[in-house]
């Protein structure tokens, strides 16, 4: 292995903490520094993981020992963000979504490709146990031929919880950039990619109140749709049924199920690395859970990143890659199209499904 691979973070909001303290399993990987625009909150950061400096995120983007920028802001900084450090000539990994638009990750692509850098982005659990599980046991034909599938998330909103929830009700915001990414990726890591969407949408409150933190209490206008369902036909056939709301107090929904000819496949939460995964065959008449086949089965949030280095130094193609998160934008933006024009849109980002992990790979190797 050559020399480890400088990373630098930039955002310390509330994701920070696993990706500063799992970027620091692996020995390919040399957490630098941490940055934020608040240097309070980059110092804690910097002292709760052991990382020795904190910085202005101007100062990190400047430091020649950082050749990879993990990119934790907030959504609509996530574009900007992402393009400064590419013009500083670093790499990119990106919290998801890649930008909330797909002409935005489209100019990221772009200029990733120009100044032959990479660019990845969450989500990372698609690398977990549980998903990659799942893709093995159809690459093995445990199901048949898949024909249909079916994906849920769904809860009453973030505001009761996070202490300043605003960005979830703004543009780049709802159900759909929110969660839509882990179910998306999920879908086209197990199924392939999206060939066209239909979409309806609808907003369940104008208002939303801050329940906790120091602006509890407080309203937060609704700018976006807050359920969101869709349609997706995929390159290989395969229909998929899938809704994304805020606006549902309780529900009893599986997660993700595949359908096929032989049998039916519940997918453990795409938001998470493990498991369980359980299958039912044609004939049988309830759910068996099946073994893992891959490890990640806890929260590996900074997995991504590593694959990615270790892509850059054996030459291979990264499994989180920009055109996967290209085409999650491309089908998440055309489902709020579809809504508004009242018709199918098809998907013009096209991506290849991901290289799956090798089965039986011990935590922490990924070739």
């Amino acid at each position: 292995m050559t020399q480890a691979t400088g990373v630098g973070v930039i955002g310390c909001g509330n994701i920070s903490a696993v990706y500063l303290r799992n970027l620091q399993r692996f020995p390919w990987l040399r957490l630098v520094a941490c940055a934020d625009l608040d240097m309070a909150r980059a110092g804690a950061a910097a002292k709760a993981c052991g990382v020795g400096r904190a910085c202005t995120p101007e100062n990190l983007l400047t430091d020649p020992d950082i050749q990879i920028v993990v990119n934790l802001t907030v959504p609509a900084a996530h574009a900007p963000v992402s393009e400064a450090a590419l013009d500083a000539g670093k790499s990119v990994y990106s919290e998801k979504p890649l930008a909330l638009t797909r002409n935005d990750a489209r100019r990221l692509c772009d200029v990733a490709k120009s100044r032959n850098l990479r660019i990845g982005c969450a989500p990372d659990t698609i690398l977990g146990a549980g998903i990659q599980s799942c893709i093995q046991l159809i690459h093995d034909g445990a199901i048949g031929r898949p024909v249909a599938a079916t994906a849920f998330f769904t809860c009453p909103g973030h505001e009761s919880w996070h202490p300043d929830p605003a960005f979830y009700y703004q543009p780049g915001g709802g159900p759909m950039f929110d969660m839509g990414p882990y179910y998306l990726a999920a879908l086209v890591a197990m199924l392939g990619p999206v060939r066209r969407v239909a979409g309806m949408t609808a907003r369940g409150h104008a208002e939303r109140v801050v329940g906790s933190g120091p602006r509890r209490g407080a309203s937060i206008p609704v700018q976006v749709p807050t359920h969101v369902t869709g349609l997706l036909e995929l390159a290989d056939g395969v229909i998929v049924t899938l809704v994304t709301s805020f606006d549902v107090p309780f529900a009893d929904l599986p997660r993700i199920e595949v359908y096929g000819s032989e049998g039916s496949l519940s997918v453990p939460d795409p938001n998470g690395f493990g498991g369980p995964v359980r299958l039912c065959r044609r004939g049988e008449t309830s759910w068996r859970e099946m073994p893992l086949t891959h490890g990640y089965l806890d929260n590996w949030r900074g997995l991504g990143v590593a694959d990615m280095a270790r892509a850059i130094e054996t030459g291979r193609q990264h499994r989180c890659s920009e055109a996967l998160a290209l085409h999650v934008v491309d089908v998440m933006q055309a489902l709020h199209e579809s809504a508004a024009a009242h018709q199918f849109v098809d998907i013009v980002c096209a991506c290849e499904r991901p290289q799956p992990l090798p089965p039986g790979l011990a935590e922490g190797v990924l070739d």
